[in-house]
């Protein structure tokens, strides 16, 4: 009997959610070829440590990138191999539910679906990220009342007011937690001539990373590559150069909410000052970005349980009555 699943397609990470079960896989949406062979090399975690590590024949590459498929034959390769792992073969074929940003456009949403099916899948539906967000966070949304989500991902932010069922309000930026990255990677560069990779820019922000002040502050040493001698080098970063120079990436994601506020009708907009706003998804763990936004926007804001597992969560509460509610897949027509 095939089982229905629920795929997170972030550009980050990639979750799968296989009915009755819960979650299944959890793994970084990367994937290492052999330039040379076109051969697979790994997926997942062990494809993630190969990032900036490998040899010029080795390739690591996420082949989503702002929430889009930038390589459509890597990505099906990707989302076979996916389904693989939950045991789908192709006398198991499941019916699918993908979870995509509503910033990607139809001849994105098309590239998704077919990927899907020719990764194995016998059908599959697409349900926008901050939709499968609020349902994953429990939030009231058949209920007349206004819930705002703000899922802040990989490579883009969403912002989505629901009410009754259906999505009031949406603003979504092609901005996420790897602008924030490549920001951190240009300023260490201009600012003290080294070089440093996509998976130290990463843990940099983790460390020290804040969107506000924040009251347990430390500094943190960095190595990299002196650009001036080739030589490897030692600096140390503090929490306010770093917070100064990722204030460009997070200020689109602070906009972005108080843009989607801006188009809220009077009677949902009071509810949310009650309710608040609900942050989900990996970069809304971000130190003091919840602090921020609710400073900016005077609206309290609450960061749900599960960030990262929440959108797929959702995803999942959808295929586990999935008749029911066909009204929140977005519509196929071609």
């Amino acid at each position: 009997m095939p089982r229905d699943l629920a795929i997170d397609l972030g550009t980050a990470n990639t979750l799968v959610y296989a009915r009755g079960e819960g979650i299944v896989l959890n793994e970084p949406s990367v994937i290492a070829l052999n330039d040379q062979t076109n051969e697979v090399l790994a997926m997942g975690h062990e494809a993630w440590q190969m990032i900036g590590r490998t040899p010029s024949y080795i390739v690591a590459v996420r082949p989503l990138r702002q929430g889009a498929i930038t390589d459509f034959e890597v990505t099906q390769r990707m989302i076979r191999l996916l389904l693989q792992r939950v045991g789908v073969s192709r006398f198991n074929r499941p019916r699918v539910v993908i979870c995509v940003p509503s910033a990607i456009t139809a001849v994105e949403r098309r590239a998704v679906i077919e990927a899907t099916r020719r990764a194995g899948a016998a059908e599959s539906r697409l349900i926008e990220q901050p939709m499968a967000a609020a349902i994953g966070a429990l939030l009231p949304i058949h209920e007349p009342v206004g819930n705002m989500v703000v899922d802040v991902g990989g490579g883009t932010t969403e912002t989505a007011l629901i009410s009754l069922g259906g999505i009031v309000a949406l603003k979504a930026v092609r901005v996420g937690s790897f602008d924030i990255d490549a920001v951190i990677q240009a300023y260490v560069r201009r600012a003290y001539g080294i070089a440093i990779g996509e998976r130290t820019a990463e843990d940099i922000k983790i460390a020290i990373g804040s969107a506000a002040p924040t009251d347990d502050e430390s500094r943190a040493e960095v190595r990299g590559r002196e650009l001036m001698s080739g030589l490897p080098k030692t600096v140390v970063l503090t929490p306010a150069e770093i917070r100064k120079a990722i204030d460009e990436p997070v200020t689109a994601m602070v906009d972005s909410v108080l843009a989607c506020l801006a188009q809220a009708p009077p009677e949902l907009a009071q509810d949310l000052i009650m309710e608040g706003i609900h942050l989900t998804g990996g970069g809304g763990l971000l130190r003091g970005l919840d602090h921020r936004i609710a400073n900016e926007s005077k609206v309290p804001v609450h960061t749900v349980d599960a960030p990262l597992e929440c959108v797929v969560l959702g995803a999942g509460e959808c295929i586990e009555s999935y008749e029911a509610l066909n009204a929140m897949f977005i519509d196929q027509r071609r």
